[in-house]
């Protein structure tokens, strides 16, 4: 069962950079993609990006666009979310999944094998 790990959250400054990262291990992991959510207290789990697993092509949701990168470092079966020019509101617990299911990129439903989150903050 291959599991996946977040790591790199923390507290920063509006404007700041982060960057997360998410290893995989435990055995062959071929996913359709590698996605990443968040989730706000209160609010529901939602997409933040994701990264075809043998395309290499990103797909970012509207309110990252153009602030947040994703890439895979494939020696490492990591992949990396560059969160940059942060707002309050990206603060969340952020997730990877690996999209297992053609149903929709955006769904949570078609993602399996959750990491456990880690927490980004940003103070304004």
């Amino acid at each position: 069962q291959v599991q996946l790990v977040e790591s790199g959250g923390g507290l920063v400054q509006a404007g700041g950079s982060l960057r997360l990262s998410c290893a995989a291990s435990g055995g062959t992991f071929t996913p359709y993609a590698l996605g990443w959510f968040r989730q706000a207290p209160g609010k529901e789990r939602e997409f933040v990006a994701a990264l075809g697993w043998s395309s290499g092509i990103p797909v970012y949701a509207d309110s990252v666009k153009g602030r947040f990168a994703v890439s895979k470092d494939n020696a490492k079966n990591t992949v990396y979310l560059f969160m940059n020019s942060l707002k309050p509101e990206d603060t969340a617990v952020y997730y990877c999944a690996a999209r297992t299911s053609l149903f929709s990129l955006y769904s949570t439903s078609s993602y399996s094998n959750w990491g456990q989150g880690t927490q980004v903050t940003v103070s304004s």
